[in-house]
C-alpha cells in the first residue's frame, strides 16, 4: 500500500479490505447487463464502442433502467450503427431524431454531439485523440485534458450554447462523474470484462474517480474524503485516498463504492 497524499486521508487496513472485495465482486461479467457500460458492450468496432459509450455515459442521470432503455433507444435510431451514422448520415436521416430527449438532453444537443463527433472522426480515427490536446502526461491525473476536451467541444460556431451544460469540465468545478466513467471504460485494463481497455495512449493511473452524490455518499462514511460537496475538488481528494491502494489504478475502486450504494448496506 501506498503513503498518501498529503491532502487526503489515511484509508485504514479495513477500509482497504472491504474495497478489495467489493471490487472484485462487482468488476464481473455479471454487473454489465444491468450498468449503462452494457451499450457500447453491443458492439465490436472500436468507433462504434466509443461513440455509444460516450453517449451512455452523457445519458447517465437517473435511474440505470432508464439510462440503459435511453441509450438503446438512440442505438437504434442510429441504425445500431453510430460510427457509419455519424460519417454517413444524410440530413433527412437526423429527421428521425427530432423527437429524441432524456431529461433536459434534447434534439438540438444530440445535433451537435452528431456534429462534433463527424468533424473528429473526419480527422481522427478515435475519439481518444480529442482527450490528449494536451500533453497527457502533464500533472497527476487528466484534468487539464478534461478542460482541453471541453474546449474543443465547444469551440465551433454553430454550439448551441444550451449544450454546454451537458459537456463538464474541471474548469466550472464539476466533477464531471460521466466523462469520468466514460474514461474509465475506455481506459482501464484488467481479465474481468467489464471495462474496455481500448486506449493505450492515457494511462490508467491518471484517471480520476467517477464521483456523483451516491459515491460521494459511500466515500464520507468511509472516510476517503472530507470537503464538502460533490464537486471536481471532492473526486481529486477521492482519487488521492484511492491512490494509496492502488497507484497504478485508483479508479478500479469504483466498482467497490458504486456497489456498496447499490447494496445499501453503507
Amino acid at each position: 500500500m501506498r503513503g498518501p497524499d498529503l491532502a487526503s486521508p489515511v484509508v485504514s487496513e479495513a477500509v482497504a479490505g472491504l474495497l478489495d472485495r467489493k471490487y472484485r465482486q462487482f468488476n464481473a461479467p455479471d454487473f454489465i447487463p444491468y450498468d449503462p457500460v452494457s451499450i457500447p458492450h453491443r458492439f465490436s468496432l472500436r468507433q462504434d464502442i466509443e461513440i455509444a459509450g460516450l453517449f451512455a455515459a452523457i445519458l447517465a442521470w437517473g435511474q440505470r433502467k432508464t439510462i440503459i432503455s435511453k441509450s438503446l433507444e438512440l442505438m437504434s435510431l442510429m441504425g445500431n450503427a453510430p460510427y457509419d451514422f455519424i460519417l454517413n448520415h444524410q440530413s433527412s436521416d437526423l429527421r428521425s431524431l427530432d423527437t429524441f430527449k432524456h431529461r433536459t438532453f434534447n434534439s438540438t444537443d444530440l445535433y451537435y454531439f452528431i456534429y462534433f463527433l463527424k468533424a473528429h472522426y473526419n480527422r481522427y480515427d478515435s475519439l481518444e485523440d480529442a482527450f490528449l490536446l494536451s500533453d497527457p502526461s502533464d500533472g497527476l491525473t487528466v484534468e487539464k485534458g478534461l478542460i482541453a476536451f471541453h474546449n474543443y467541444f465547444c469551440e465551433s460556431d454553430f454550439f448551441p450554447v444550451r449544450t454546454r451544460k451537458h459537456m463538464a469540465t474541471p474548469a466550472r468545478k464539476s466533477s464531471c462523474k460521466r466523462l469520468n466513467m466514460f474514461l474509465r471504460w475506455m481506459v482501464r485494463k484488467d481479465e474481468y470484462g467489464v471495462d474496455f481497455g481500448l486506449w493505450d495512449r492515457l494511462s490508467p493511473a491518471r484517471l480520476v474517480c467517477p464521483c456523483d452524490v451516491h459515491v460521494e455518499r459511500v466515500a464520507r462514511k468511509l472516510g476517503l474524503i472530507r470537503g464538502p460537496g460533490a464537486n471536481w475538488a471532492t473526486a481529486l481528494e477521492l482519487t488521492a485516498a484511492l491512490r494509496q491502494l492502488d497507484e497504478a489504478d485508483p479508479v478500479k475502486y469504483d466498482f467497490a463504492l458504486f456497489g456498496l450504494g447499490i447494496e445499501g448496506s453503507l
